[in-house]
C-alpha cells in the first residue's frame, strides 16, 4: 500500500507541488514576472511547433474530421459544468465572489497546452486534441462572455472581450503549430526522434504557466483574502466537481464507442478548463476588486486537475506500455 501511495508522486507531480510551493513562498515579481511571462510564452509557442512538426498531414485531416468527439468536448465543457456549476453555487455552501468564481470556473473553455500534454502522454490522439482543444478556446472567447452575461448577475460583469485575447490564441497557439507543420518534411524526422525533448517541452510548459499564473495570484493578496475554512471547503467543491466530469467523460468515452485514443481526448479536453483564459477574461467581464477572489476557484481547480491528471496520463502510459511489452 505504501509503495502505491509513493507511486503516485511521481518526479512531475512532485515539481508540480513544489512549483505551487515556490510560487507561495517565493513569487515572481517586477522585473521577474515580466520574465517568467516571456518564458511562458516561448515554452507554448515551442510546445506548438513540435506538435506541428510532428503530426502528420494525415492525422491532422483526420483529427479535424472527428466531429462527434468534437461535440461532445464541447458539450461538457460548455453544457455540462455549467449546470454542475448552477447546482453547486446554488447550495449554501460559499458565499460572494468565491461563489461566483466557481461559477465562473464551470463557464470557462477547456486548457490547451496541457490538454495535449497529457494527451500525449497518454498516447492518445494528438491531432484531435490540438483541434478539439484549441476550438473549444477560440469558441470560448465568445461563449464564456455569453455565459457570464446570461448565468450571472456580478455588479459590473460585462460580456465584452478584448480582441487581444483572439489574437493571443491565433499567435500563440495555431500559427507555431502550422508553422511547425509546414516545416514537418524538414524536421518531422528529428521531432519524432526526439521523444524526449517533446516531454521535456511538454511537461516544462506546464510548470511555466502554473508558476506564473499562481505568482501573479499570490502577489495580488491570495492568501490574505481567504481563511483556511474557505479554502478547505473551496477545495473539497473543486475535487467533487472534478471527479464528476472525469467520471463522466471516462463513461461518455465508453457510451459513445470512441477507440482508446478518442477516448483519451474526451477525458483530458472535457475535463478541465483553461487557467490562462480564465484570469484576463475574469480581468475584463469583474470589476477590478473581485478579479482576485473570482480566480482562486479558478486556481485552486487547474492544480487538481493538473494533479490528477498527470496522474491518469502516467496510468494509461503504463498499460500502454505493458501491452507493447
Amino acid at each position: 500500500m505504501l509503495r502505491r501511495v509513493l507511486a503516485v508522486f511521481e518526479p512531475f507531480i512532485l515539481a508540480l507541488l513544489g512549483t505551487v510551493l515556490l510560487a507561495s513562498f517565493l513569487p515572481a515579481r517586477g522585473f521577474a514576472a515580466s520574465v517568467f511571462d516571456v518564458l511562458t510564452t516561448a515554452g507554448i509557442v515551442l510546445l506548438f511547433f513540435l506538435h506541428g512538426a510532428k503530426l502528420s498531414r494525415q492525422a491532422l485531416i483526420d483529427g479535424a474530421r472527428n466531429w462527434r468527439l468534437h461535440l461532445a468536448v464541447l458539450a461538457i465543457t460548455f453544457v455540462l459544468f455549467p449546470l454542475l456549476g448552477l447546482g453547486l453555487v446554488s447550495l449554501p455552501l460559499l458565499q460572494g465572489p468565491i461563489a461566483a468564481g466557481l461559477l465562473f470556473l464551470t463557464l470557462l473553455p477547456s486548457t490547451v497546452q496541457s490538454s495535449i500534454a497529457f494527451t500525449a502522454i497518454a498516447r492518445g490522439n494528438v491531432a484531435a486534441a490540438v483541434c478539439s482543444a484549441s476550438f473549444s478556446n477560440l469558441l470560448g472567447i465568445f461563449v464564456t462572455p455569453a455565459l457570464v452575461a446570461l448565468l450571472m448577475t456580478a455588479p459590473g460583469a460585462s460580456a465584452g472581450i478584448s480582441i487581444e485575447s483572439v489574437e493571443t490564441i491565433a499567435l500563440q497557439l495555431l500559427l507555431p503549430f502550422l508553422l511547425g507543420h509546414g516545416l514537418r518534411p524538414w524536421l518531422g524526422g528529428f521531432v519524432s526522434r526526439q521523444k524526449k525533448l517533446v516531454t521535456m517541452v511538454d511537461r516544462g510548459s506546464i510548470l511555466l504557466v502554473v508558476y506564473t499564473a499562481f505568482s501573479a495570484a499570490v502577489v495580488e493578496g491570495l492568501w490574505q483574502r481567504v481563511s483556511g475554512e474557505t479554502m478547505a471547503l473551496l477545495l473539497l467543491v473543486c475535487c467533487v466537481l472534478l471527479g464528476v466530469v472525469l467520471l463522466v467523460t471516462y463513461a461518455a468515452g465508453r457510451l459513445l464507442g470512441f477507440d482508446r485514443a478518442d477516448a483519451i481526448v474526451l477525458l483530458f479536453c472535457g475535463s478541465k478548463k483553461s487557467l490562462a483564459s480564465g484570469v484576463p477574461m475574469a480581468g475584463v467581464l469583474f470589476p477590478a476588486a473581485q478579479v482576485g477572489a473570482v480566480i482562486l476557484p479558478v486556481m485552486i481547480f487547474h492544480q487538481i486537475q493538473l494533479i490528477a491528471c498527470a496522474v491518469i496520463a502516467r496510468r494509461y502510459s503504463e498499460h500502454v506500455a505493458g501491452e507493447g511489452a
